[in-house]
């Protein structure tokens, strides 16, 4: 067994100490014998540190000074990690014994695949299904396939999808190293902070030719928003999505389905104004306004991505849902 490759498993955590210790006595669990363990901690205000000293001495903890958001969290562990495949988990999941050596195969069976995605099932109705990998719709929104639907063997095909969800995915090394910034070194975009983040890596990566494997023998169970969720969520996700269209669209394509994009904003604005009395839905107002501010920064980090792209637009076309 040990001339199988080592993978590390990158676990970005902020006040997590309620959810830690299923997630990581599941990873105790995993089939696949050469692991290592990475929790990044945002500067947690609970006693995540804490247990993690005193319970998990296997596992590196990185305890940042500020809180940077998943993107930084990852971005940070992915620096340290030793791993040729690098592993993405939400601290409020559990993994089935199986998950790891599953994602891991499917890499190793599609050499053409640069990311591999989990099938995400929700942790106290585990027939139920959160995400079997994320598609991109031709509005510019983003789509978890499948879910809210009954797991009725419906997804149990090995297959492409658009990108993976950041729940729980795991990515080639070699990928990442082509797709960071040489400025910052940064593979996730930190500006995203939270959310979308794995949307835009997913954009570049198809634009850069690398694939996506759902491998739906990779079951994990999630608490959903445990750590995240309402208005902040709301925030983030509304300015991300703008984010992701500035930085990723292909103009062709931009030009052809711009008004559908434009009815898909005013599509979440109007939402957002029938429900104006919650903070949730002000916080996707406020997201929105705030991603049309910081525009001019997303365009500039347009050009090196739309330089780089190899696929044509037949091929995105294709890839995309209408």
């Amino acid at each position: 067994m040990d001339d199988l490759p080592l993978v590390s498993v990158i676990i970005p955590n902020w006040n997590g100490a309620e959810h830690l210790p299923t997630c990581l006595n599941s990873l105790r669990r995993q089939t696949h014998p050469r692991v290592e363990v990475i929790v990044v901690d945002n500067m947690s205000s609970d006693e995540s540190v804490a247990l993690l000293e005193r319970e998990y001495p296997e596992v590196m903890v990185i305890s940042l000074t500020e809180n940077r958001g998943y993107a930084g969290g990852v971005n940070r562990g992915i620096r340290e990690a030793k791993g040729e495949t690098l592993v993405v988990l939400n601290n409020d999941t559990e993994a089935d014994p199986d998950w790891l050596g599953e994602l891991c195969g499917g890499l190793e069976r599609h050499p053409e695949a640069g990311a591999a995605t989990s099938k995400i099932l929700l942790f106290d109705q585990r027939d139920v299904i959160n995400s079997a990998g994320d598609l991109y719709r031709v509005d510019g929104v983003p789509v978890n396939r499948g879910v809210w639907e009954r797991d009725e063997g419906q997804y149990d095909q090995e297959e492409k999808v658009f990108s993976p969800c950041g729940g729980a995915c795991a990515f080639r090394r070699s990928m990442l190293a082509e797709l960071s910034t040489a400025d910052a070194d940064e593979v996730f975009d930190e500006d995203f902070f939270a959310y979308c983040e794995d949307v835009d890596l997913g954009w570049r990566a198809q634009l850069a030719g690398y694939h996506c494997l759902y491998v739906p023998t990779a079951i994990i169970y999630h608490r959903l928003s445990a750590t995240g969720g309402g208005k902040i969520a709301s925030y983030y996700t509304g300015r991300n999505l703008i984010y992701v269209l500035a930085k990723n669209y292909p103009s062709s394509l931009l030009r052809k389905y711009w008004g559908r994009i434009v009815l898909a904003q005013l599509r979440i604005t109007w939402e957002a104004l029938k429900a104006w009395r919650g903070e949730a839905a002000r916080a996707r107002l406020r997201g929105q306004l705030s991603g049309l501010w910081i525009l001019p920064r997303m365009l500039r980090k347009r050009r090196a991505i739309q330089e780089s792209r190899v696929v044509s637009d037949e091929y995105l076309e294709s890839i995309l849902i209408g």
